[in-house]
Formats: structure tokens, sequence, C-alpha cells
């Protein structure tokens, strides 16, 4: 299986670069959640208190936005992936007609996962 290659928020700077200029590892970003679709059109938004990066993905490709503390976007298949640091402020989760979970079995799974070492 492939290694998943963090992409930094729009908000990432020099902050977040190691003394090599390349990217922080992820004791940075210590903490994982990952949105599992369920092949139904779904939107989430994910609220952090630290800052949020998209793993692995194209944010513009997977049509999702993420800043230093959101992460929202849209999936039916597959899986998104992104690390934090801080503790999770708010998850949200709709199917295509809006209707949230746990009203809809058709919203995507979410799995939040603390101090999850880097691979």
């Amino acid at each position: 299986m492939a290694r998943d290659d963090p992409v930094p928020s729009q908000t990432a700077s020099i902050k977040n670069a190691n003394t090599n200029g390349n990217e922080a590892d992820t004791d940075a970003l210590p903490n994982l959640v990952t949105i599992v679709g369920r092949g139904v059109p779904s939107r989430f938004e994910i609220a952090v208190d630290g800052e949020i990066e998209m793993v692995g993905g194209d944010p513009e490709r997977e049509a999702t936005v993420v800043t230093e503390k959101v992460a929202e976007g849209s999936i039916d298949v597959g899986v998104q992936r992104f690390r934090f640091s801080g503790e999770m402020a708010n998850v949200r989760v709709v199917d295509w007609n809006g209707v949230p979970a746990p009203e809809s079995a058709s919203t995507p799974n979410v799995h939040v996962d603390y101090g999850v070492p880097g691979r």
C-alpha cells in the first residue's frame, strides 16, 4: 500500500518546515481523522482547535477546502484522511439530502485516532 503524504493547509507556513526545509513530520500533527464514504454523495465538515492538513489527497481534485482549523468537502466512495493537532472541536456529516448523522444511514463513517505515529 502506498503511503500518504500530508498536503499542507492553505495557511501552512515556514513554521511547519524543519531545519532542512522539508515538511514537518507527523509529530506536529499527531492525530488522525478518517472519513469513509458509503457510496452515496455526502458532505462533511471537521473543525479542530489546532491545525489540520489533508493527507495524501489533492484538495482541488477532491473539492475539499482545508484552512488552518477546518476541513470541509464531499465524498461518496473512498477515504479522505486528515492529520491534526489539538482536539476535535466539531464534526458534521450530512447525506445528499442534507439529512445529518445519525438520522441517515448514508452519511460517511468518521474515525478519530489520537496519538497516531507517523508512517
